[in-house]
C-alpha cells in the first residue's frame, strides 16, 4: 500500500520580524533584525536588555471577541494568531473544519512563564499573598492550553496535542503531525510552535546560564550572529508559526493551493549533556540522515538548508560539524542561512518559523540571508557557506531545516516542490 503524501496548504506567523507571513518573511528576506530593547518588563537591572518581542499585535483584529481573549494567555493569543491566518490561508473556516479527523499539534518549548510569574509575585508579596493569586492561573500555566484555545475556537474534534523537546518542539511538533496524516489518523493537521517567554524571570534564568549575549543592550540589531567569530550567546525570541498540514488527495480534492510536500522527518537524542549538543554533531547527523531515509532522497537533492543557528559556540560549530559529515563533498555548495539572525530564537516556536521561512525559500528561490556575519569563526569549523549578509537568488527545489533543542533533542524535517 502506498503511503499517504503530506503537503502543506496554509502557513501562519507572529514574530519580531512580523505579524503575518508575507511581512515576516519580506524582512527577512531583506535582512532586517527584529531584535530591540525589551519592553514587556523593566529590564534595567539585567545585564541582558534586548529581545525579539512581537510588536503592535492584537488578536482582536483576527475577528476573536474580547470577552474570550481577555482570559487567554499571551502564548494562546500568539498561537491562534498565526493558526487563523494559517486557516485562512489554506482556505479554511470553522464550518470545514469541524471533523474527527482534523487536529492539533503544537510544540512548546518553555511555556506559560508570564502567567507563572504573575502568579508567583502576587503569591510571594506579603501584601497580598495566596488569596491574590489570580482565579484563571492553573488552566493558563498548562503548556496544553494554547493548543486547546486552537481547537475551541476552530470547534475541532480531532486529538489536540502539546508536545515539549526544548529549542526542538517546533520541528518535533511537524514530524508528529505528518506522521498522524501519514497513518491515516488525520487528514488535517495544525502543526506549529509557540513560546511567550520574555519575562524577567526568564530572562534572568537564561543569563544565569551565559546562554543569551548582554554585549549588544546599545545595539540590539547587531546580536544575533550565527557563526560568526564574535558571537557570544542567542537572543530570545517570543512568537508562534503554524503550518496546515494535509493528506495529497484530500488537498487536491478541494482545489487547494499546495506549497511544498512534507518529504521527511527524523529525530534523534544525543544522550549527551543537558544544555550542550555533542562537540561532532553526530546526535544532530543521527537525526537528519533519518529524514533522508524518510523522505527516500540524498543529501545533495537539497539546496538550501535553513540552520538552527542559534549564534552560541557551542550549537554553530557543533552544527558545522553536522552538515559536513551528512552533505560530505557536497557540504561546501549547499545555501545555508540562520534566520535567527533576524527573528531570534523563538525556542518552541523556532523549528516551526524556520520551517515556513524553507518553504518561502523554495517559493521564492531566493536564500535569506544570514546578517551580522562579518568574521566567519574559521577557528571553530565556521567554513562554510552561510549567506553572509545578503540574500542570493537559487533555484530550490528541495529544503531542510533541522532543531537542537537543550536535553539533547534532535529533529529534521525536509520540504521538497510538489511532484505530480
Amino acid at each position: 500500500m502506498a503511503q499517504r503524501r503530506v503537503v502543506v496548504t496554509g502557513l501562519g506567523c507572529v514574530s519580531s520580524v512580523g505579524n503575518d507571513v508575507r511581512t515576516a518573511w519580506e524582512n527577512v528576506r531583506q535582512g532586517k533584525s527584529g531584535i530591540s530593547r525589551i519592553t514587556l518588563f523593566d529590564a534595567s537591572q539585567h545585564q541582558v536588555q534586548i529581545a525579539g518581542e512581537v510588536k503592535d499585535f492584537d488578536i482582536n483584529s483576527y475577528g476573536v471577541d474580547r470577552k474570550i481573549s481577555r482570559k487567554m494567555s499571551r502564548m494562546t493569543r500568539f498561537l491562534l494568531g498565526a493558526s487563523i491566518e494559517a486557516a485562512n490561508d489554506a482556505g479554511f473556516s470553522a464550518e470545514n473544519l469541524k471533523d474527527e479527523k482534523t487536529g492539533i499539534v503544537t510544540g512548546v518549548g518553555i511555556g506559560l512563564s508570564d502567567d507563572l510569574e504573575t502568579a508567583y509575585s502576587k503569591y510571594f508579596d506579603p501584601s497580598s499573598g495566596v488569596n491574590r493569586i489570580p482565579p484563571l492561573t492553573a488552566p493558563l500555566v498548562l503548556n496544553n492550553e494554547a493548543a486547546a484555545g486552537v481547537a475551541m475556537h476552530f470547534q475541532i474534534l480531532g486529538p489536540s496535542w502539546t508536545l515539549s523537546t526544548a529549542c526542538a518542539s517546533g520541528t518535533d511538533a511537524i514530524g508528529l503531525a505528518l506522521d498522524m496524516i501519514r497513518s491515516g489518523r488525520l487528514d488535517v493537521c495544525f502543526a506549529g510552535g509557540v513560546d511567550a517567554n520574555i519575562t524577567g524571570f526568564n530572562i534572568g534564568c537564561y543569563q544565569a546560564l551565559s546562554a543569551l549575549t548582554n554585549k549588544f543592550n546599545d545595539n540590539p540589531t547587531k546580536a544575533s550572529r550565527p557563526f560568526d567569530k564574535n558571537r557570544s550567546g542567542f537572543v530570545m525570541a517570543e512568537g508562534s508559526a503554524v503550518l496546515i498540514l494535509e493528506e495529497y488527495e484530500h488537498a487536491k480534492s478541494r482545489g487547494a493551493r499546495i506549497y511544498a510536500e512534507v518529504a521527511g522527518y527524523g529525530a534523534s537524542s544525543d544522550a549527551y549533556h543537558i544544555t550542550a549538543p555533542r562537540e561532532d554533531g553526530s546526535g544532530g547527523a543521527l537525526a537528519m540522515r533519518r529524514a533522508f531515509e524518510d523522505a527516500g532522497m540524498r543529501p545533495a537533492e537539497v539546496q538550501y538548508y535553513n540552520a538552527h543557528g542559534t549564534s552560541t559556540s557551542a550549537n554553530d560549530s557543533a552544527e558545522s560539524a553536522m552538515i559536513k559529515s551528512v552533505f560530505g563533498d557536497y557540504a561546501p555548495g549547499l545555501h545555508i542561512s540562520s534566520t535567527k539572525s533576524e527573528i531570534g530564537h523563538m525556542v518552541g516556536a523556532a523549528g516551526a518559523v524556520e520551517a515556513v521561512m524553507c518553504i518561502k525559500a523554495m517559493e521564492s528561490n531566493f536564500v535569506p540571508p544570514t546578517i551580522n556575519l562579518e568574521e566567519p569563526d574559521l577557528e571553530h569549523g565556521c567554513d562554510l557557506d552561510y549567506t553572509p549578509n545578503v540574500g542570493v537568488p537559487c533555484e530550490i527545489s528541495a529544503a531542510a531545516s533541522c532543531s537542537l533543542g537543550f536535553g539533547g533533542h534532535n529533529g529534521c524535517v525536509i520540504f521538497r516542490k510538489i511532484q505530480a
